[in-house]
């Protein structure tokens, strides 16, 4: 409800479009470009890096965090984010220096995707664009599934983040992965746990997955899949038996905004060939 009201408020008479943005995620930034505003923002966050512009931005986070000096810094007349990522004492600086901040909750699912979409158009004034918008990602999103149901297959996906073999995890229930899994017609190999786990081999022959789903950067990041295939437990999984890990753009698969649909597409792709 309350970001609701603040929402209102960008939609009153008299509201001035910001001109100098902050985008602190992947699926606000490209959602703020899919928009038309792409020109208006001035930085973004380690996980921006789509469209190809977006890449060349300022960063104002490093492993994800972020100070009110370097948000600043950028004399930005708005600036948004997911909800949790900003602390409160940021948060405080920020509205001291008449910076507006706007905290958004993502759901993982095709109406979190346009529910997204309709929040950062009402942010930017431009509510009427937005909504067409978010019909068009859904209606995207439903072509996308119906060929995903012609498919009989239903394979065991685990998803591994890696940033190098001493930083790995696996996607639980309830998470991005888990979703775009599900969407895409696959079933997640783990369901005995919430979120993201520290990653362990046990725990890997145990899920026993017939796919091994990543970041590309993850897996380049151990070396590539003549590496990874050679790490303990991979060869006793049916992933690893017949060498079945498949890779994809991490901002595609997580974003859940106006791109849902290829990313289901190309993952669905992925898993049953």
């Amino acid at each position: 409800m309350l970001v609701f009201k603040v929402l209102m408020l960008f939609m009153l008479p008299g509201y001035t479009a910001p001109k100098r943005i902050i985008t602190l995620s992947g699926a606000i930034t490209e959602t703020v470009d899919a928009l038309g505003f792409g020109k208006q923002i001035v930085a973004v966050d380690v996980t921006s890096t789509f469209p190809e512009y977006i890449k060349r931005l300022p960063r104002v986070s490093r492993n994800r965090s972020v100070s009110a000096e370097g948000l600043i810094s950028f004399s930005p007349d708005l600036v948004i984010a997911p909800e949790g990522d900003i602390s409160f004492e940021i948060q405080s600086q920020l509205k001291t220096y008449g910076i507006k901040l706007i905290l958004i909750r993502q759901e993982y699912s095709p109406k979190g995707a346009a529910a997204l979409i309709r929040k950062v158009a009402a942010v930017l004034g431009v509510a009427s664009k937005g909504e067409l918008l978010a019909q068009q990602t859904l209606s995207r999103v439903n072509d996308a599934l119906a060929r995903v149901r012609q498919s009989t297959r239903q394979p065991k996906v685990l998803f591994i983040y890696a940033r190098g073999s001493g930083t790995m995890s696996v996607a639980g229930k309830g998470s991005n992965m888990d979703a775009i899994i599900k969407l895409a017609g696959g079933r997640n190999a783990v369901n005995d746990f919430d979120d993201f786990k520290p990653y362990t081999s046990e725990a890997l022959v145990k899920a026993n997955p017939d796919v091994i789903l990543m970041f590309d950067f993850g897996l380049s990041s151990l070396g590539g899949k003549e590496e990874m295939l050679a790490m303990p437990g991979i060869k006793l999984t049916n992933a690893g038996k017949h060498q079945r890990i498949v890779t994809m753009d991490g901002q595609l698969l997580i974003s859940f905004s106006s791109r849902l649909d290829q990313a289901i597409l190309q993952l669905h792709a992925l898993l049953m060939n």
